[in-house]
């Protein structure tokens, strides 16, 4: 399998695409060419971020083109990335919600900066965000070294091939919790403090419904229970534990909320760790009625 790319200079949806590939066909690939030589782009099995054509049937994915390849239903346009994702996504994630999910997490951000859109506000004017197009920058060469874009290109790819595998895993082990997490949230008879018994990965899940304050879990090594809060996108607390618990540990905490085993209370007031589930739900109690 021979895969072509443009040559020269790289970014995050030329890299995150031949990452995906790789992971997809692994030593399938035989050649990878960076080049915008027609003659050689006309003989690849794949193509991608070069070419002037986007047709997924025979695996050319650009968006150069006037006509760009399309837009998302939120807007955003489509790059390498979002194109090539877009076909083999689903074959290497094993579900449509896990690859879904990496979409919205990862692809969909590279595709919107590599199109010049920033689907966000900046609130210091002199700061920037540290993403992966920042990093494609730093190892491109310098105005004192010989270019040497080929390297940095593939230094790069094995770097975010580790990095989208992650995403991977963490994704489709998210996406296997969520029916314990429901479940649990459908048997609380009392669903303003929703009770686990086992350490998952609820916050995305919990999101959506209305009626929910606090949840209560436990450490993965059951050796702590914490009372988180439920928060929105901008990290706001629904409703923050009391104000008078916040940044208190140990005697400090448990002196103001009158139980032992009151370990600590983050200063932000979205989370109070406690020694055991029962007090764990004594004080997510005491912070729901102040």
């Amino acid at each position: 399998m021979k895969i072509v790319t443009h040559n020269d200079r790289f970014h995050a949806d030329d890299v995150c695409a031949m990452a995906t590939l790789r992971i997809c066909f692994g030593d399938k690939i035989t050649e990878i060419i960076r080049t915008r030589d027609e003659s050689i782009i006309q003989t690849a099995d794949i193509v991608f971020d070069v070419g002037h054509v986007y047709n997924p049937e025979t695996n050319r994915f650009d968006h150069h083109q006037t006509e760009g390849a399309g837009k998302r239903e939120n807007g955003i346009p489509y790059a390498a990335f979002g194109l090539v994702w877009k076909k083999f996504g689903e074959e290497i994630c094993g579900s449509k919600e896990v690859a879904y999910s990496i979409d919205k997490k990862m692809v969909q951000m590279v595709d919107a900066s590599d199109n010049g859109m920033f689907p966000y506000t900046y609130t210091q004017e002199d700061l920037r965000e540290y993403v992966l197009d920042t990093i494609c920058h730093s190892f491109g060469s310098t105005w004192k070294e010989k270019d040497n874009y080929d390297g940095g290109f593939f230094q790069m790819v094995d770097m975010v091939e580790k990095i989208l595998r992650r995403e991977i895993k963490v994704a489709q082990d998210k996406a296997e919790a969520i029916p314990f997490i429901e479940k649990t949230y459908q048997e609380s008879l009392d669903k303003q403090i929703i009770v686990f018994d086992e350490y998952y990965p609820w916050g995305d899940t919990l999101k959506k419904y209305s009626d929910i304050y606090f949840v209560v879990s436990p450490t993965k090594e059951k050796d702590q229970w914490r009372i988180l809060t439920i928060q929105d996108q901008q990290l706001k607390n629904k409703k923050s534990l009391p104000a008078s618990w916040g940044g208190l540990k140990g005697e400090e905490l448990e002196k103001v909320t009158g139980i032992k085993g009151s370990r600590f209370c983050h200063k932000a007031l979205f989370m109070a760790v406690a020694d055991t589930k029962e007090v764990a739900i004594k004080l997510a109690k005491i912070a729901l009625e102040s």
